[in-house]
């Protein structure tokens, strides 16, 4: 475990690095984000902060998973391919809405394709992986599940709802990267438990790709709580969608290959609750002309209700803390 915690390590200071050398040039070329009006008040402050953070963390991130890992790197290539994948996605919407200065960046049918191209591919990868296949693992239970052909179409669904509901989590200063942080070490201590069992069985292929997975959510740790020191209230820098649809390809992989996407509810469940927060709000106004939250996702209603975001921060984090032990019971 010493070299998972060095590639923590690792991950940490070269995020931290990067935020060095990346805030002040995009201070310089005025990558600055901008603020809804409609939003809570007390965000009109941030009104320029630097935006497309999101590199800082993802480059590390990738270099890291490709460098270190030894033999097979097929779930490795897998995970940064969906991480790159939808954090240019993100990139891109960035770069319209902040460079091109047009408010709504990407249409929305461009992003939904370009997410489905992403999601299609890392899910047909997946199904045809001898050691992925159809089946998923049931929480709790202790069986699997065999979806059939029907794997696909449900694994491109939980792909793109992740990847979307942490881009919702992106809203308050240290939010979605220190949700993110306790998650991705939970998926790491998961990553171990199943490579650990590999191991035992003597299936050689499977235990050295998740050896080498495991290099990957660790590196995933580190650059979070590299970027929380930037990121953190006050914000010296936002990681835009850039970041967040980054970080949503990174989690939605990892559940993919280790073959727990019905655990994203239980360790995902501020994402989902954020996510379900907007459907709520948005079907509660055009049925019935009301709204269920002061604002949604979930964050800026607790704002709303005069909580500061730093507690609104501190208690999600808390509950993703808690409810990633309660996944852990199930390995």
């Amino acid at each position: 475990m010493r070299y998972y915690a060095s590639v923590v390590i690792l991950a940490f200071l070269a995020a931290l690095v990067m935020g060095i050398v990346l805030i002040p040039w995009l201070k310089r070329l005025k990558l600055g984000q901008n603020v809804r009006d409609d939003g809570p008040k007390s965000h009109l402050s941030k009104a320029g902060t630097p935006t497309m953070g999101g590199i800082l963390f993802l480059l590390p991130l990738a270099a890291i998973s490709l460098l270190l890992p030894r033999g097979s790197r097929e779930f490795v290539l897998a995970a940064v391919l969906s991480t790159v994948g939808f954090g240019l996605i993100g990139f891109i919407d960035d770069y319209i809405k902040v460079v091109r200065k047009r408010s709504l960046g990407l249409r929305a049918y461009q992003k939904i394709i370009s997410q489905l191209v992403v999601a299609v591919v890392l899910a047909v990868y997946a199904y045809n992986n001898p050691f992925i296949g159809s089946s998923v693992v049931i929480p709790f239970v202790g069986t699997e599940w065999d979806l059939g052909i029907f794997y696909i179409p449900a694994a491109v669904f939980i792909i793109i709802g992740t990847v979307n509901s942490v881009n919702l989590t992106d809203g308050l200063d240290g939010l979605c990267a220190g949700v993110t942080l306790i998650i991705s070490a939970a998926l790491s201590i998961i990553t171990a438990a199943i490579w650990k069992t590999a191991s035992e069985q003597g299936i050689t292929w499977l235990a050295e790709n998740l050896q080498n997975l495991l290099v990957f959510s660790s590196a995933l740790t580190g650059v979070c709580l590299g970027f929380l020191r930037y990121n953190s209230h006050p914000a010296q820098v936002f990681m835009g969608d850039t970041g967040s649809l980054g970080l949503g390809g990174a989690v939605a992989a990892l559940s993919i290959l280790l073959r727990i996407p019905l655990w994203l509810p239980i360790i995902g469940g501020i994402y989902m609750a954020e996510s379900i927060s907007v459907i709520l709000q948005v079907g509660s106004f055009k049925l019935r002309g009301k709204r269920v939250f002061k604002m949604a996702p979930l964050h800026h209603h607790f704002e709303l209700k005069g909580m500061h975001e730093t507690r609104v921060v501190a208690m999600f984090m808390i509950a993703t803390a808690v409810l990633c032990l309660v996944a852990l019971l199930s390995i």
